[in-house]
């Protein structure tokens, strides 16, 4: 891409971005001491300017090689800002840097260089952990609890096995289900490496392949597998299982954050977030993203070939320096607010990069796994 037809790119959408803010009447807030108080949440105000530049501009930014997503964030000085993910192995990473304006129609434009947004299913090698002495990836005995290395029975192909986390308890109609991730339980669509796909009835196990020698023989049958077949097609990446009776504690506790609210709450910039999962165990972060467009590559199977790449859109991003909040097989984790008793649901943690992690509004996936099993789903909590 020449630079010069980059420019001419992003001073299209600038000026188009304005002529929109005159006719809509929109003003933004120039100055940090101006934002008003209360949570920065997509209701708010400010957050509401980005966004309306943030619509205008995302479907030609995403068109860019190397422009990986885009998101509401906070500068260093705590304003809101339009944040532009970018490729920093991309051959026109300079290009974009150099082509983006300070601001778009008053707002701020902030570059964060990152890997390659990616689905965090997990192969070996790769221990997991938590605090005070407490493992995500032994077998325990039953009835278990969640946050622990868990997967699809059969996730076994190409010479390697693959897994993630049983992340949460819900409950449908009064049956309960443990969701995670639509990759970490049914991605397996090609019958090519194992000469297998992922059905409705196959066993979920705890705990997963990846942390029993690929041998399921070592592992228990938890769950029975209930497609739901959330991707490609729609913009939440989960999945839910059946619970066999006796093997999952009812309470729903997770390791290490132990029952939480049966309620779920939006989430808002800057907001302290904990996950227990099967690889970073017990890990806290804060929310530096709302209504993120971000691009996601799949698999066909374990350590298969492309199967899609999927753009999702309203995500919600959480700073994840050195991947320390979140990694690979850690995918199907449930984020929570980082309080101590009764956390309620932020989201359903599903990618992410070296920099960032990725999660689904837990309302909305909930909105999809009740609509396909036909009734309401709930977190199974107090």
């Amino acid at each position: 891409m020449k630079f010069m037809k980059f420019t001419n790119m992003i001073r299209k959408l600038s000026r188009a971005a304005l002529a929109v803010a005159a006719c809509l009447g929109i003003q933004v807030i120039a100055q940090a001491g101006d934002v008003p108080a209360g949570l920065l949440t997509t209701d708010h105000p400010n957050v509401k300017a980005v966004i309306a530049v943030q619509k205008d501009v995302t479907p030609e930014m995403m068109k860019l090689p190397g422009v990986l997503g885009t998101a509401v964030g906070l500068d260093d000085a705590g304003q809101t800002t339009l944040v532009i993910y970018v490729d920093r192995d991309a051959p026109t990473k300079d290009e974009i840097v150099r082509g983006l304006p300070a601001e778009l129609r008053g707002v701020g434009v902030q570059v964060k260089l990152t890997d390659k947004f990616r689905a965090f299913r997990g192969k070996p090698p790769g221990a997991g952990g938590g605090g005070g002495g407490v493992s995500h990836t032994a077998m325990q005995t039953p009835p278990i609890q969640l946050g622990t290395s868990g997967g699809w029975r059969k996730d076994l192909a190409n010479g390697y096995c693959c897994g993630g986390t049983l992340g949460s308890l819900i409950q449908v109609n009064g049956v309960q289900y443990i969701l995670s991730n639509y990759h970490v339980f049914e991605s397996d669509i090609v019958s090519g490496g194992n000469n297998t796909v992922a059905t409705t009835g196959d066993n979920i196990i705890q705990p997963g392949l990846i942390d029993v020698g690929c041998n399921a023989a070592n592992a228990q049958n938890v769950a029975t597998l209930v497609k739901l077949s959330s991707l490609p097609g729609n913009n939440v990446d989960c999945s839910a299982a059946q619970v066999i009776s006796g093997m999952v504690s009812t309470s729903g506790a997770i390791l290490e954050i132990g029952t939480i609210s049966s309620s779920t709450v939006g989430a808002s910039l800057n907001q302290a977030v904990k996950k227990s999962g099967r690889t970073t165990g017990l890990s806290s972060s804060k929310v530096s993203g709302l209504n993120a467009t971000i691009s996601v590559a799949y698999e066909n199977e374990c350590a298969g070939g492309a199967a899609f790449t999927k753009t999702f859109t309203g995500q919600i991003v959480i700073a994840n320096s050195k991947s320390q909040f979140l990694n690979a097989g850690d995918s199907g984790s449930l984020m929570v607010e980082n309080v101590t008793t009764n956390p309620r649901a932020v989201g359903l943690l599903y990618a992410g990069s070296s920099t960032s992690a990725i999660a689904n509004p837990i309302n909305e996936v909930l909105t999809f796994v009740g609509g396909k099993l036909g009734g309401t789903a709930t977190m199974v909590g107090n």
